[in-house]
């Protein structure tokens, strides 16, 4: 894994001198998986490129400050914790719905002393009720569809802010159908970026969608509705 990293983490635009806290987050990650279902990556190579390696290519996006991020749906903390591994000076949130997935990521955060660090158990929809518009960047990996996770994402990025989500490169469709959502939300489609994960020869797609307006305060809806009735 070592290897991998110090080949990759310059592409990925990050500096190597990260790569014990993200092998220890890697092997942490391992171990919990063996009595806990958070990844179906279980090949050391995979995790470093599939996971620690594409989550930092979210950098790419580029224009970032030292400001907040929100990832939403983070799950086992792809790609936030990875970000906030190699960039230090970003405050990172990590917002999951499940309980157990919370409890481990605070583990992690513990072990490898980053105490700054938010882990918060809440739905997304939720949390907008106290935190609406409160983040200079909100991320997600999350496999939902574009319209659902722009109704979750876009209210809680600051106006003028970014919401940064991960995509399939054969999503074009799937972004075609979300732009009357996003633009509702307040949302502009600022940058689609289609990379290589470094190492591999996988694509991925980045979208860089920029908050530029409040978003109508009847959104969020229940997760219910979102559900049955995708914007």
């Amino acid at each position: 894994m070592r290897e991998i990293l110090e080949r990759g983490l310059p592409l990925a635009g990050a500096e190597t001198d990260c790569i014990p806290q993200l092998e220890e987050f890697a092997r942490l990650l391992l171990e919990k998986n063996q009595v806990m279902n958070l990844t179906a990556i279980t090949e050391p190579r995979e995790v470093a490129t599939l996971h620690l390696l594409d989550s930092l290519c979210v950098w790419q996006a580029g224009g970032w400050t030292e400001g907040s991020l929100l990832d939403v749906g983070t799950g086992a903390g792809f790609p936030g914790l990875p970000l906030r591994i190699a960039h230090p000076s970003l405050q990172v949130t990590l917002l999951d719905s499940l309980g157990k997935r919370v409890a481990f990521l605070q583990e992690v955060c513990q072990a490898l002393g980053l105490s700054d660090v938010q882990c918060v158990h809440a739905r997304a929809e939720e949390y907008a009720l106290t935190h609406r518009e409160a983040f200079a960047t909100v991320t997600s990996r999350a496999v939902a569809n574009l319209r659902m996770l722009a109704e979750l994402c876009l209210p809680l990025v600051k106006t003028g802010g970014r919401f940064l989500c991960m995509k399939s490169v054969d999503s074009r469709e799937e972004i075609r159908e979300a732009e009357p959502a996003l633009r509702r939300l307040g949302g502009e489609i600022q940058q689609v970026i289609d990379y290589t994960i470094p190492t591999t020869d996988i694509r991925h797609r980045l979208l860089v969608i920029r908050k530029a307006r409040p978003t109508p305060r009847q959104y969020p809806r229940r997760f219910a509705q979102i559900k049955k009735q995708p914007l």
